[in-house]
């Protein structure tokens, strides 16, 4: 496989993993964002935990949207994160995501 035909591919599959999260961006509450990952999820709770000295969060999610063009099922009934890493959760307004009408 060439470089072009590579890239090529990279390029369809980041395309429909887009269309894909439009599609079911509506049916989620939140987004969370990590170092790693991006995720929409319907429950979600971060806690920071301690040991050693050293802060790290635990982040919890259930019914969950995992935003990874590799994975071969992105849907995941719970998920558990670690990282020491900065971890962003937002709300999602309805009327954010719902497309204009007409």
């Amino acid at each position: 496989m060439s470089a072009e035909e590579l890239e090529k591919y990279e390029s369809e599959q980041e395309l429909t993993l887009y269309r894909e999260y439009r599609d079911v961006v509506g049916i989620f509450k939140y987004v969370v964002e990590t170092d790693r990952r991006f995720y929409l999820c319907n429950q979600v709770d971060v806690k920071a935990r301690t040991e050693a000295g050293d802060v790290f969060f635990e982040v919890s999610m259930s019914d969950a949207w995992v935003w990874d063009m590799y994975r071969p099922a992105r849907f995941a009934k719970s998920v558990k994160v670690l990282t020491f890493k900065d971890v962003n959760v937002e709300e999602l307004n309805q009327s954010e995501i719902d497309p204009p009408k007409p």
